[in-house]
């Protein structure tokens, strides 16, 4: 039985990769972590899987974020649809110009910030 995949869960799974990403942690490195294999963190990113709470839980320790994390941008049933254009952060570009814009020391990166605001306004 093919079940289709619940909002939620896709939510859920994206903000997994989200935040995996933004920490450099390949799913491997995460499923060996959580003590499952990497298939299984494949099939909750896509929402494929649901992620028991126990489970979510020992992602989010390994992530170091609250469980919460994985529910922000859900306000409730009218929200749990995919947000696909808005989701800026599952384009997997974004996510290394993040991850690389926090890698830059505070002070340089206020700098390049603020650089960026001035050309986008242009």
């Amino acid at each position: 039985m093919n079940a289709a995949k619940h909002p939620v869960d896709i939510h859920v799974g994206k903000r997994v990769r989200q935040r995996r990403w933004m920490l450099g942690v390949t799913q491997q490195q995460l499923a060996e972590r959580v003590g499952i294999k990497f298939q299984q963190i494949q099939k909750y990113e896509t929402g494929m899987n649901r992620i028991s709470a126990s489970r979510l839980w020992d992602i989010a320790g390994v992530l170091d974020v609250p469980v919460s994390f994985f529910f922000e941008g859900l306000d409730g049933p009218e929200a749990a649809a995919p947000d696909v254009e808005g989701d800026i952060l599952a384009d997997r570009e974004a996510l290394q110009l993040v991850r690389s814009y926090y890698a830059i020391p505070e002070n340089q990166r206020r700098q390049l910030f603020e650089l960026a605001r001035v050309l986008s306004a242009a």
